[in-house]
């Protein structure tokens, strides 16, 4: 169950970190473009896209440079975070103050064009804005006081974040009719059809440097994913190798950073964004089910954290992934089903066999 939940989880990291560097490239040259420079196709266009026949050359460049940020440490990290955090909540809340006086409530009308079969294909495609809140927790052995300050950090951020989510869709498909929103830069591109073009560049400087700090989160988790599946020794002690200066898992981190580059570079944001979905929404099922399960046979164990009303939550947790995975596309399945069989193989070639490590490595 380990394994399947941390394999899962790549895909919610790594892979959703390769969706969010092809989104901030599009951001990218959109506002290179209000500049008058037009990148080319071959520096611009992934293979695997339609029409395409070359690499997204900026989404590789950003997630190179956010891997050498994350190497260098948690707290140079941190602080380069929380720069572009202000940067991005900052055009977030003019983008509402300003565009909520362009809203056309007509553009709201038929509020669900696709009927309910659209809202749970919606409700499970924009699960992905999401998957960045559980980040939170694969750094609590890098947090002071992990048992007060996770659920205070996750719970908090995750009602702020909903607020501001709905704020900028209400205020998005009030300005555009959502069949007229530019998917590869929405929120910029809704300035500039709206009138407003000036404010254009400032939103698509905000989407930049704020889809860099999502990324900086994806990477960050995976790494120590990574780290904790390498320390039980479901993956090759690599892995769990701290830097001597930086005490960082810089191995760890520089393999995700190069696989995460190459899929970014080659890849549709589609094909990302469908496998992570469905990768997170599985894991977090089953996690639902590991904490029904080990509070039963397990009540002994120590629980910083303890998850209150179980079973009753969980289950409700469970129920609610299944509604959300059924709502995923046939295609999204398939690709799972071949990502879940290649980790049985890993497994059982490997993890199975192998026993924890005995004198865990810790950032300390």
């Amino acid at each position: 169950m380990a394994w399947i939940i941390g394999w899962d989880l790549i895909l919610e990291y790594a892979v959703g970190a390769g969706a969010v560097a092809i989104g901030w490239s599009g951001y990218l040259r959109n506002l290179l473009q209000g500049f008058g420079i037009q990148l080319p196709p071959w520096a611009s266009s992934a293979i695997a896209t339609e029409g395409g026949g070359g690499i997204n050359l900026p989404a590789v460049i950003i997630i190179l440079l956010v891997t050498g940020i994350l190497i260098l440490g948690i707290k140079e990290s941190s602080i380069f975070n929380m720069v572009m955090v202000g940067i991005k909540l900052s055009v977030i809340f003019l983008l509402v103050g300003v565009g909520g006086f362009w809203v056309q409530p007509e553009n709201w009308s038929p509020i669900a064009p696709f009927g309910w079969g659209g809202v749970l294909t919606g409700a499970s495609l924009v699960f992905f804005a999401y998957i960045g809140f559980d980040g939170l927790t694969t750094i609590a052995e890098e947090t002071h006081n992990p048992r007060r300050d996770l659920p205070i950090g996750l719970l908090s951020s995750l009602g702020i974040c909903t607020a501001i989510y709905i704020a900028v869709a209400l205020v998005l498909t009030g300005m555009v009719y959502y069949k007229n929103i530019d998917v590869t830069a929405p929120l910029a591109n809704a300035c500039q059809v709206t009138g407003f073009k000036w404010m254009g560049p400032t939103i698509a400087v905000g989407c930049v440097v704020g889809l860099g700090s999502v990324l900086m989160g994806l990477l960050l988790g995976q790494s120590r994913v990574f780290f904790a599946m390498s320390r039980d020794g479901l993956l090759p002690g690599v892995f769990s190798r701290v830097h001597h200066r930086f005490r960082t898992p810089w191995i760890s981190t520089l393999i995700v950073g190069g696989a995460v580059a190459t899929a970014a570079g080659l890849l549709p944001i589609e094909t990302v964004a469908h496998l992570t979905n469905i990768g997170t929404i599985f894991a977090f099922m089953l996690i639902s089910i590991s904490v029904i399960i080990l509070r039963y046979k397990r009540p002994d164990l120590h629980r910083p954290f303890r998850c209150p009303g179980v079973p009753a939550v969980p289950i409700l947790s469970i129920i609610f992934c299944i509604f959300l995975l059924v709502g995923l596309p046939v295609e999204a399945w398939v690709r799972f089903g071949i990502w879940l069989v290649i980790g049985f193989i890993v497994y059982f070639a490997y993890a199975f066999r192998r026993k924890p490590d005995s004198a865990p490595r810790t950032f300390h």
